[in-house]
């Protein structure tokens, strides 16, 4: 198997909010001794050779120019593919009075080179092989004004392909989130620092192909406002699983009690309990319905699978475990409840999902784990029951909510997603760069939980396991949809695909 190597891997790890890329800026200008117009042109020359690299045979730009130092990188651009003896189009909505001074200036350098702009009149001409959107910028913080989104919408409906300029117009850097028109790129050159909603969100959707431009050779001291983890980059820097000697048993890798499958959900607790297996945990036992034991030891004679009705039953088989996770298909009646309370009363590393999350949010069930290593893997809408909000709120600003669960409940956290989110309650962030749309069927989230308990159970920390769980379960569904293609994907395909990548 070819192991996976993501359209994202090329780009550095850190991520960073937009206010701290403007502060960059500034650091770049003092270190170099360079002007904001010298740094634009930078920024211009990296983007321009981006597109003749992608788009060789273009002849023909339309550039869209904002108020902003977004729209004096698209100014220099166009004066650029002039002077390459490319046919430009400009239009700029923005009053040149009311443009930034750096912006100003980039105007009337490429304005002296003999590009000339014209006024947008609600039609684009057709006549472009590419458009070069530098519109709006980092600064945007909610719905395009009205005028730029009629502009953004012509965009959208035209042909050519779309060249965006840090990031696609109507963008929210450091959320992902368009709040209203934006534009949908094909390639966005990003400059100085990646920003962290172009990887999660609507992100992945709106940037299209993604490429970075440093702007400088220098080293620059900045916080990053998260890291980008992938399954290729996790393997390179040795975040993974040691290779296993030989003198070694079952028990050195650990006993995994998956608990759930409520009666009609079985699937659920199979998926992932199989998962749990596939990934290395040296022993997997499932506490389940009775009804679900021959379809679980006819997939998987290797787990112990046990009948439980009771919380009393269960007890047993928690003092046998080195990891519990609990979720899949259990279920939010009495009989969940029962064993999620035996759960919670124990101190081994827990895995919480699905309905095992939504017990939890219930006010009689509110608790924090402190001083217990426990994974939450919650997708949105499970996240807005357990921080009492909605699944807007917590879409419309991911790295927020899922680092409010963190703290809240003292927990390592996975938000699911486009662009999956694991937070720590110190304040840590990563996206993971790796899956696909073929991941939204149902089960995914039950492999994930398997997965993370075979980690756990062979000794990794939370936040470690939660990390190469994500990229391990997305890479896989990569991997799947490489060879077989993204509709269609179900969980059950995932297993082996898992298996053949942790060795």
């Amino acid at each position: 198997m070819n192991r996976p190597y993501s359209a994202r891997d090329h780009l550095p790890a850190a991520l960073y909010c937009a206010a701290d890329v403007r502060a960059m800026d500034q650091q770049v200008m003092h270190n170099e001794g360079i002007s904001a117009l010298q740094l634009m042109g930078r920024a211009a020359e990296a983007a321009f050779a981006c597109l003749l690299q992608r788009w060789p045979e273009a002849r023909s730009l339309m550039v869209l120019a904002g108020p902003g130092n977004n729209g004096g990188d698209a100014w220099l651009l166009a004066g650029l593919a002039q002077a390459h003896g490319l046919d430009v189009q400009l239009y700029s909505l923005a009053d040149p009075a009311r443009a930034s001074s750096e912006a100003q200036a980039a105007r009337q350098q490429t304005l002296a080179a003999g590009v000339t702009a014209g006024a947008f009149n609600g039609e684009l001409a057709a006549d472009a092989d590419v458009i070069v959107d530098g519109l709006l910028g980092t600064g945007l913080q909610g719905p395009a004004a009205a005028d730029y989104a009629r502009l953004i919408e012509a965009v959208n409906a035209h042909p050519a392909p779309v060249l965006a300029l840090d990031l696609p117009s109507g963008l929210q850097a450091d959320t992902g989130v368009a709040a209203g028109a934006a534009v949908r790129a094909d390639l966005t050159v990003t400059f100085i620092g990646v920003k962290r909603g172009l990887l999660t969100a609507d992100g992945p959707d709106l940037c299209g192909e993604l490429a970075f431009a440093a702007l400088t050779p220098l080293a620059l001291a900045a916080p990053a406002a998260g890291e980008r983890i992938s399954w290729h980059r996790l393997q390179r820097s040795g975040q993974c699983l040691p290779a296993r000697r030989g003198n070694v048993h079952k028990g050195d890798f650990g006993h995994a009690l998956l608990v759930g499958g409520e009666q009609g959900f079985g699937g659920a607790i199979l998926l992932a309990a199989e998962a749990c297996a596939r990934s290395g945990a040296g022993l997997v036992s499932v506490a389940t319905r009775p009804q679900h034991i021959t379809a679980l030891l006819t997939r998987c004679p290797t787990v112990m699978a046990h009948a439980v009705n009771s919380g009393l039953e269960l007890q047993p088989l928690v003092m046998c475990a080195d990891v519990l996770a609990l979720g899949p298909g259990l279920g939010q009646g009495s009989w969940g409840e029962l064993l999620l309370q035996q759960a919670l009363q124990a101190d081994q590393p827990l895995v919480l999902d699905a309905d095992a999350l939504n017990l939890l949010a219930s006010p009689a069930w509110r608790c924090d784990f402190a001083g217990r290593t426990v994974v939450l893997t919650p997708h949105p809408g499970e996240a807005a029951r357990l921080l009492g909000s909605s699944i807007a709120a917590v879409q419309a600003d991911r790295f927020a909510a899922a680092l409010q669960l963190a703290q809240q409940y003292q927990a390592v956290v996975v938000l699911k997603g486009q662009g999956s989110i694991v937070a720590e309650p110190d304040g840590r962030l990563a996206v993971c760069s790796d899956g696909n749309p073929g991941m939204s069927s149902a089960g995914m989230g039950d492999v994930l939980t398997g997965i993370v308990a075979a980690l756990l159970a062979q000794g990794m920390n939370a936040g470690a396991a939660a990390r190469y769980a994500v990229c391990l379960h997305a890479a896989a569904a990569d991997v799947w949809a490489g060879q077989h293609g993204r509709r269609g994907m179900l969980a059950s395909d995932l297993a082996a695909v898992v298996q053949e990548l942790v060795n």
